[in-house]
């Protein structure tokens, strides 16, 4: 043991550098902020008016079908109308139970359209029949039901008739189709037009009988998708003007 103590004595003694670089100090030293030319500064955007309710997203939530009849969209709302407001000017025309203006997430400005729900599927509708059309803050506002429910029934015969849609390689797109636009319509307006329909569909919003505003319409030869575009591009389909094209 005393020859050891002995060898690394003399290897101190030896090297006595090595001790000195092991406690010297770093030679990079830490960037001052004078070193970046442009610094980035980040400041917080506050909302002209606070946020009536938290978490609210564009969307409608999802709800059961007593909650779905009860459920009002409000459209077309003044910016200056907040949730609270909002409450007080249905609640002349029945009871609610809840109201939500929406807000843009980023600059928490209205998106001038909320939903309200009410108490019952009777106050909602007289809340419909009293306010849609009527003015708010010189604003003429849009009032209705979100979305019918959809029945099993209804759910049995869409499953049915998006099954029994026959593809092919001819076939268009039909695009800015009236909400009330179904598949038999679709399919009769396109025979009506010369060409030899082989199948048509209307596309629907998942969950929901309501119309997606766009459906195909599949033919037998490449001959009657191209006569289908020259007749029916641009043609008005009740009341709407259609769009078609190769799909």
């Amino acid at each position: 043991m005393a020859a050891i103590s002995s060898l690394f004595s003399q290897t101190l003694l030896h090297h006595p550098t090595k001790t000195l670089t092991l406690h010297s100090k770093p030679s990079i030293q830490p960037l001052k902020p004078s070193h970046f030319p442009n610094p980035v500064t980040f400041k917080a955007i506050k909302p002209k008016r606070p946020i009536a309710v938290s978490a609210v997203t564009a969307e409608a939530p999802v709800a059961t079908s007593d909650v779905v009849a009860r459920r009002l969209y409000v459209g077309n709302i003044p910016r200056t109308v907040d949730s609270a407001e909002l409450a007080r000017i249905v609640e002349e025309h029945g009871a609610v139970e809840k109201a939500e203006v929406m807000y843009d997430k980023y600059s928490g400005r209205s998106r001038r359209f909320a939903f309200v729900t009410m108490k019952t599927a009777e106050d909602a509708n007289a809340a419909i029949e009293k306010l849609n059309g009527t003015e708010i803050g010189g604003r003429e506002i849009k009032v209705n039901i979100t979305e019918k429910p959809l029945l099993t029934l209804d759910m049995s015969l869409l499953q049915a008739e998006e099954s029994q849609f026959i593809d092919s390689p001819h076939k268009v797109y039909v695009g800015n189709l009236a909400r009330t636009v179904t598949t038999d319509t679709l399919t009769q307006f396109f025979s009506e037009k010369g060409g030899k329909v082989l199948s048509a569909k209307v596309s629907r919003v998942p969950g929901t009988s309501k119309s997606s505003g766009f459906g195909f319409v599949s033919f037998s030869s490449e001959e009657d998708v191209e006569a289908a575009i020259s007749s029916c591009n641009n043609a008005f389909l009740e009341g709407q003007r259609i769009r078609v094209n190769k799909a």
